[in-house]
């Protein structure tokens, strides 16, 4: 198995540049299955999940080209399968952002239940919901999700128990070519919902109102190809922006929006972290100690469940006790168990973690709880005395490119290598 071990004490510096958003990559890939044809999809992180979203529109009939390291070339043409395998849909929750494409080009579907991190439920509930106030219509059958829209969809008023980032996207996929106009109110407002409404709308769709809570769709008759860049990754900038901070480094990270970080930004900065925006860039550095602060998880323009373990590692060493509350996945904080092998002193209280700021990590054999999890641990490695091993690593290589390259090039004594899995006990 391949393992990264990080030594720690070794100070950051310099520039780093973010991937396309892994989390826009893959429903722009699904977008595709709604203009047939041939589309390009520019700066594309070359990352697992982009892999397996590939293999599934693969298995519906599309081609997928690699153009260049960061751009894809799909021609859905030739679709002609609306069913998903389970194989590949167990590996990646975001498999399901085919269903509402699906629905709107064929009028049915066929999609495996999710899979993905193991940090929540994985609900489809309000998907359902959602899209049988359009008129499809539903049943689950040995674990696969039957939809079918035998009279068409039909545009109606959505109204989402929760602000689902999954459930907005595929209630606007499905509604592209629904007859009427469908409303959507409480919408996830997520960058990576604007991004998807832009490509759409670029493809000739009529979409108004993405980034508010209120979203309206008018059917369109047909869609045509496109050529789109995807935006930059705010969950890989927030990553190594929590690095810089973590280390007292200054680095610069660019290639994304900084108002798309900007409540985990004015946290930082409550933090007593030197952010300085830029242009597409935010440059981080820190002078004195950690100060404690409360955050909870929300949906956009809240802070972002995607970087709580990242913030909860810069906490554990803060100068004083904070609480980080947990209101998206249950089962986020199994990063907590991980880090106090570390040394950290966490205690967690149902969605709540009380966290009591330490002077130093310990290095320690670890584990991958999860995607964002994972890279946490590399940077609780980048300050602890010693060594850290963290195996476990194909959840980190779902999310991040190049990911050890990127902190090797910032300065970190970081590497990647193959070990012997330890064997079973009888």
């Amino acid at each position: 198995m391949e393992v990264i071990k990080v030594e720690g004490g070794h100070p950051l510096s310099g520039e780093v540049t973010v991937e396309g958003a892994k989390n826009s990559a893959l429903k722009l890939m699904a977008a595709t299955i709604l203009a047939p044809g041939v589309n390009v999809l520019k700066n594309v992180p070359n990352i697992a999940d982009v892999h397996v979203m590939g293999k599934v529109l693969k298995c519906l009939g599309a081609k997928v080209d690699v153009l260049g390291v960061h751009e894809l070339r799909i021609d859905t043409s030739s679709v002609d399968s609306w069913e998903t395998p389970y194989h590949l849909v167990e590996q990646m929750r975001a498999s399901t952002a085919v269903l509402g494409p699906l629905i709107a080009r064929f009028g049915k579907a066929v999609v495996a239940m999710p899979g993905g991190c193991n940090i929540g439920a994985r609900k489809i509930d309000m998907h359902i919901l959602g899209l049988e106030a359009l008129g499809v219509d539903f049943k689950i059958d040995h674990g696969d999700i039957h939809a079918s829209a035998p009279d068409g969809v039909v545009g109606a008023t959505v109204t989402l128990d929760f602000a689902s980032v999954g459930a907005t996207e595929n209630l606007i996929m499905a509604s592209v070519h629904a007859k009427g106009t469908t409303v959507i109110d409480n919408a996830a407002r997520e960058p990576e919902i604007v991004d998807l409404a832009m490509m759409l709308n670029e493809m000739g769709a009529d979409i108004k109102g993405a980034g508010s809570p209120v979203i309206e769709v008018t059917g369109v008759k047909e869609l045509h190809p496109v050529t789109h860049t995807v935006v930059g990754d705010r969950i890989e900038a927030g990553t190594f922006i929590a690095m810089g901070a973590i280390t007292r480094s200054s680095i610069t990270v660019r290639g994304f929006e900084p108002n798309h970080l900007g409540l985990v930004l004015r946290k930082y900065e409550q933090m007593g972290i030197s952010i300085e925006r830029g242009d597409r860039s935010v440059t981080v550095g820190r002078e004195g100690d950690i100060v404690p602060v409360d955050i909870q998880t929300l949906p956009f323009p809240g802070f972002p469940t995607d970087m709580q373990s990242q913030t909860m590692c810069l906490l554990a060493l803060a100068k004083g006790t904070c609480i980080v509350t947990e209101n998206v996945f249950e089962n986020r904080f199994m990063f907590a168990s991980e880090l106090a092998r570390m040394g950290s002193e966490i205690v967690i209280k149902g969605h709540h973690a009380v966290i009591h700021g330490v002077d130093h990590f310990s290095g320690a054999e670890v584990k991958s709880p999860d995607l964002r999890g994972g890279a946490a641990l590399v940077m609780a490695g980048l300050v602890a005395d010693g060594t850290t091993t963290v195996s476990a690593i194909h959840h980190i290589d779902r999310g991040y490119e190049s990911f050890v390259e990127k902190l090797q090039a910032l300065g970190a004594q970081v590497t990647r290598e193959q070990v012997s899995a330890p064997e079973d006990d009888e």
